[in-house]
């Protein structure tokens, strides 16, 4: 087995300077067929979406569809994907058993309910990829505050954050530039977009993600896992 940390090191060596879509190209080339992208179609991420379209609309897109989604987020993958001419969307669902099982269980346990909905039918896909795409950013803070834009993650998956180091005017700038259509719930504050039970708008001046699982501890939903943090690389 490839030491995932070495290959890490070496991709970073080689492509740790770049970001954006030219970050995507170059993996895109150096794994092809074997990238996939992962969005929730939430506030920030027609951004990372229309990167990846301007690499390859065909690209493997990733939506799991935890079935306690806003109607609003469904539209706006819908329009998104038209929009960008994305033609890889998978739709990722939990079974049904697993769906009994999370039935009203964000009342009392959201980490099982998280794991049912959404880490479950992840891992089901993830293991078809060598790298997995995603929309994580230093400017969110929290446990997301030190991501570099090519990290290691379970099972031998590299996992690639292309706007890991975007703040937020350059976030705001991609949209205005790119003409990029914004999740209709991000005019009425939701400014980081999950399942409804658990996503508030965010107060004015809080953190991007305070709106996620708000009054708890929790701040990620577990499918964005590394092998064992950054600094051992």
């Amino acid at each position: 087995m490839i030491d995932i940390f070495a290959r890490v090191k070496a991709l970073r060596v080689v492509h740790g300077h770049l970001d954006g879509a030219e970050l995507i190209r170059a993996f895109a080339a150096e794994f092809p067929g074997s990238l996939g992208v992962i969005s929730s179609f939430g506030a920030e991420a027609a951004v990372l979406l229309d990167q990846v379209a301007q690499v390859d609309p065909s690209l493997p897109v990733i939506f799991i569809d935890t079935d306690e989604l806003f109607d609003e987020t469904h539209a706006y993958r819908e329009s998104l994907s038209r929009r960008l001419g994305l033609t890889g969307l998978r739709i990722v669902r939990p079974t049904d058993e697993e769906l009994r099982e999370a039935d009203g269980l964000w009342r009392s346990d959201i980490d099982a309910c998280c794991t049912l909905r959404k880490v479950r039918p992840f891992d089901r896909v993830r293991l078809g990829f060598e790298v997995i795409v995603d929309g994580r950013k230093r400017a969110h803070g929290r446990n997301r505050a030190e991501i570099h834009t090519i990290e290691a993650g379970e099972d031998g998956i590299i996992k690639l954050s292309p706007l890991a180091k975007w703040d937020q005017r350059r976030i705001d700038a991609a949209f205005e530039e790119r003409g990029l259509p914004r999740h209709p719930l991000v005019a009425e504050g939701y400014l980081s977009i999950g399942c409804w039970p658990c996503t508030r708008p965010v107060a004015p001046g809080g953190e991007v993600r305070s709106g996620r699982w708000a009054g708890s501890a929790k701040s990620e939903c577990g499918i964005h896992r590394l092998l064992y943090p950054d600094a051992t690389i």
